[in-house]
């Protein structure tokens, strides 16, 4: 405890440039649990960046750990060689906008150019400035989904990505050695303004953003005659304004948006959870459609990286999974490509390991490589890179992970839910000039491929003992896993750690993915079981694939599986 109460007192002394900070530590000088829990840790900082509670303390997401990260990150850059110029957006959450003009004073005190948003932008818009401006990294201050009381700062390297392990490491070493009081250098954002070193990003940077967007459609000039109704909730984001943009000029002209949602707030009062995979976050947006009665609700996240929808079946309206989204954005893209002579010779999409199999199915149909990636969508980024790397840029075609992130072309490094957006009502307006609604186009899918079941089941293990349960269950699955699940043979183990595919005869071959935490069990029926602790919360989670001819007998068989399993892992 003594070495917290230091921290606690010299913050007491020091922390002044944030108000809000010496009223909480006020606050708190008789609570050792509040003190403990803000001071016993440094946030963490990953191949994700920085994100944690917003508050007072070396455990927490303020105006110091920002600065101390964006220190790390500047002599990173200056030591790498890499342009000194980095792009800089963020979100509508609370001091998002204060911590990106203190990242930016640091990185400008440093030496380092900055071009910032005027105002807050989608994570792809930062990926798409970091490669138009030809910079050398960016920062997005954003905590995603998460509740209202977080925030966060992701890094991006030259190439638009989130950065990789490797760099992110590096970037660590440096903000390891550095005082987060006495040994960040900064200037004051106007003085850096008049100086040139801070620079606002001009409008014709969106502006080519959105051309980039409105480039991967297909069927644009159909939309505006095609009667479509959507409800919009941007979830008091930063989708509003591209989003709503981007619909108006492919022709939508009948989008309502939810009030309550519309307009920025970082404390997100109708929705505490602002993840558009949660129907708890469509609440408000679900009740509109009762009374508008839309083709299609669509909701974006608040930094406008993920889109998820809702659509009428009867007198309902019914969620779409990530997974069911992705699947028919896939199959749209690439039948309606061939249709209009515009599939490139070939042609590639990428998923994630824990993003549904009917994608197989579906490439295969249509000739596609697919291309099969760790979870986290930079993997996905790395993919187009490779590809550009070689000149074959255009080969790639669409990505997607089962958590509601989809890019279709390369102009972006990241999930993109301006480009989801569209393309999302433009298939559904295509669809709506043949008379299909989506609940159809989903059903003659799964009439065709087979009905591909996706169920992510978690399980919660907290604190050092949990962490300690976690690495056993990993441990012991790899030395006695199960020869069958639920009935079902397992016909082969993926062990992305060892990076060995085993099958049952004993054959091997290798995985050439980078290393990680995950194994897969290939059963029987087109069936599969992946398992991986998760790298943010203290939690395994266990994803499972199952196919059935209609979508009970895939349920039926999802709940055998999970039920052999569970007990496999001892829960």
């Amino acid at each position: 405890m003594a070495d917290i109460q230091k921290l606690y007192e010299l913050w007491l002394n020091k922390a002044v440039a944030d108000p809000d900070l010496k009223a909480e530590l006020e606050s708190i000088k008789d609570d050792e649990d509040g003190k403990s829990d803000r001071f016993y840790r440094d946030l963490e900082f990953g191949t994700g960046g920085l994100r944690g509670v917003i508050g007072a303390g070396t455990n927490r997401m303020n105006v110091y750990t920002v600065k101390k990260a964006t220190q790390g990150l500047a002599e990173y850059i200056l030591a790498s060689g890499e342009k000194k110029s980095v792009a800089v957006s963020y979100d509508s959450r609370i001091k998002s906008d204060y911590f990106s003009k203190s990242a930016a004073e640091v990185l400008a005190a440093n030496g380092i150019k900055v071009y910032i948003y005027k105002e807050l932008m989608p994570t792809p818009m930062l990926s798409w400035a970091v490669r138009a401006l030809d910079c050398g990294a960016g920062i997005m201050v954003t905590a995603s989904h998460n509740p209202a009381k977080y925030n966060g700062y992701k890094v991006y390297g030259a190439d638009g990505c989130q950065l990789t392990l490797e760099a992110a490491e590096a970037v660590l070493a440096k903000i390891n050695t550095i005082d987060i009081f006495e040994g960040i250098k900064s200037v004051d954002f106007d003085k850096a303004m008049a100086d040139g070193m801070i620079n606002y990003i001009e409008d014709s940077v969106i502006d080519s953003y959105l051309e980039k967007v409105k480039e991967q459609g297909l069927h644009t000039d159909l939309v505006a005659d095609s009667g479509l109704k959507v409800v919009y909730t941007p979830l008091n984001g930063t989708g509003n304004k591209p989003v709503r943009r981007i619909l108006k000029e492919i022709g939508i002209k009948d989008v309502v948006v939810v009030p309550e949602q519309e307009n920025p707030d970082g404390n997100f009062p109708t929705c505490p959870y602002p993840n558009p995979e949660i129907k708890e976050a469509l609440a408000v947006g679900l009740k509109l459609c009762e009374t508008e009665k839309p083709d299609l609700l669509l909701a974006t996240d608040p930094d406008c990286d993920r889109v998820g929808i809702a659509v009428p079946d009867g007198d309902h309206y019914e969620l779409f999974t990530g997974n069911e989204v992705g699947a028919l954005l896939l199959e749209y893209i690439c039948k309606e490509r061939i249709a209009l002579g515009k599939m490139p010779k070939n042609p590639v999409a990428v998923k994630t390991i824990v993003t549904t199999d009917i994608t197989k199915a579906i490439c295969a149909k249509y000739g596609v490589e697919l291309r099969e990636v760790l979870t986290g969508f930079k993997f996905i980024g790395e993919q187009i890179g490779f590809l550009e790397a070689k000149g074959e840029e255009n080969r790639y075609i669409f990505g997607f992970e089962e958590s509601y992130g989809y890019l279709a072309g390369g102009y972006v490094r990241d999930k993109d839910a301006v480009v989801a957006s569209m393309l999302i009502c433009e298939m559904a307006a295509f669809y709506r000039t043949k008379g299909i609604s989506l609940i159809e186009a989903r059903k003659r899918m799964y009439d065709e491929y087979g009905v591909y079941y996706n169920k992510l089941e978690n399980f919660t293990c907290e604190g050092a003992s949990g962490m300690e349960r976690m690495n056993e269950i990993m441990s012991d699955l790899r030395k006695n896993g199960p020869k069958s699940i639920g009935g079902l043979a397992v016909e082969a183990v993926a062990d992305y750690e060892a990076s060995t595919k085993t099958f049952a005869d004993g054959k091997t071959e290798e995985i050439t993915l980078p290393k990680s935490n995950v194994i897969t069990f290939y059963l029987q029926d087109s069936a599969s079981v992946v398992i991986r602790p998760s790298g943010t919360e203290p939690k395994i989670k266990v994803y499972y694939t199952t196919k059935g001819a209609v979508k009970e007998d895939a349920v039926a068989l999802q709940q055998k599986l999970s039920a052999d399993f569970t007990k496999v892992l001892g829960f």
